[in-house]
């Protein structure tokens, strides 16, 4: 099977990720909150980003490198952190992890992962980024740094914008609960998808282990509110500083989206802004993530991480444009894995990489800073 002809965007792979999952994990994934408004201002707003094509450049072909955090990176995209990864595709925290080793390239662990930083050492490459959704008890707050690094976690990442669950409305409808449970209406969905079922029998049914080792796993939770709530408070300032103090080595925040928050966290000593409004999943009244770049790129001197609707290497770089140093993807990993199992990953490594060759020899841009110079006001 010639992939790159059967699935050559991202579109392709979303749409055979849907055949080949259970409805109440599609649903996990690809829904937002309230009306998804924001989820539908992400595309829109990243559709009006407009660069201007510059002709007679010669043959030549663009460096895709940046310089990040001491290291260089060959590629500019990166894996974000996704909640129960696992869920939407059998061991797809490993997968996921060797993929990003292979390519060389960031993958991020979510706190609330199907799987534990030890358990993802071995497929560890140099490039691991932890993501912590902030317990309030400090020795768990310990204790999960330490894990983290001694896994070979390189990079921490303090989520900020969950302070309480979101409602997810499609997902509540979806039946979904954590831990999953298979009711008769779900279990009709997975015997409708084998390759997902039988997935999951051989690594069993994902439950977030991190969390897991905290907590009284017999607590019920809805489909929202998980384990990962009970443990977990709403960080403040001072939280920031604690974690900065306490981690040795590259610090995160991630859910920016004003300019004033970049600045006070610089002033705070972070060591990069992430902006996101986390995919429309938090709040259906923010701005699209494209729309609040450009105010903070101008705020701070801090390299700037950037997410939210990217659907191709095009959107990566309206968002280079717009100041951004580095783009994370994550529901596209997934729509890879679900849509070709382990080939999935690095056909997406493979698929934007070549986007962005296109595109920037398109621009005449022979490096990704170039490609400010393009930008349409």
């Amino acid at each position: 099977m010639d992939l790159s002809q059967r699935f050559p965007a991202i579109s392709d792979l979303k749409a055979r990720a849907r055949q080949r999952m259970p409805w109440f994990v599609w649903e996990y994934l690809d829904s937002a909150t309230g009306a998804e408004a924001t989820q539908a201002r992400n595309r829109a707003k990243l559709n009006e980003v407009l660069l201007s094509p510059s002709i007679l450049h010669g043959e030549f072909t663009p460096d895709l490198s940046v310089e990040m955090f001491g290291q260089t990176y060959p590629l500019p995209f990166g894996i974000s952190p996704v909640g129960m990864s696992g869920l939407f595709w059998p061991d797809a925290e490993r997968l996921l992890a060797a993929a990003a080793a292979t390519a060389d390239i960031p993958y991020g662990l979510s706190t609330v992962a199907a799987q534990t930083p030890e358990a993802l050492a071995p497929a560890l490459g140099k490039h691991g980024w932890f993501q912590m959704y902030p317990p309030r008890d400090p020795g768990i707050r310990k204790d999960m740094l330490k894990r983290a690094k001694d896994a070979g976690f390189s990079v921490l990442i303090l989520t900020v914008d969950v302070p309480v669950a979101s409602r997810r409305e499609r997902q509540t409808r979806s039946g979904l609960t954590q831990p999953p449970r298979l009711t008769p209406r779900l279990l009709a969905q997975v015997l409708q998808c084998p390759a997902w079922a039988m997935g999951t029998l051989k690594h069993g049914m994902p439950r977030m282990r991190l969390m897991d080792s905290y907590a009284d796993t017999s607590v019920k939770t809805s489909s929202t509110a998980h384990v990962g709530y009970l443990l977990r408070t709403s960080p403040d300032w001072d939280y920031v500083k604690w974690l900065r103090d306490e981690w040795q080595g590259p610090f995160i925040v991630k859910g920016v989206l004003r300019a004033d928050d970049a600045a006070r966290l610089q002033d705070e000593g972070v060591d990069a802004i992430w902006v996101s409004n986390h995919a429309g999943r938090q709040f259906d009244a923010a701005p699209a993530s494209i729309e609040a770049l450009p105010d903070v790129r101008a705020a701070t001197t801090l390299p700037v991480i950037f997410d939210s609707g990217v659907e191709g290497g095009l959107d990566i770089l309206r968002a280079i444009a717009l100041g951004a140093d580095y783009v994370m993807l994550g529901r596209a990993w997934h729509y890879a894995l679900a849509a070709l199992g382990d080939a999935g990953p690095a056909h997406l490594v493979e698929m934007l990489r070549l986007d962005l060759i296109s595109n920037m020899c398109q621009l005449g841009a022979r490096k990704l800073t170039d490609v400010r110079s393009r930008l349409i006001a």
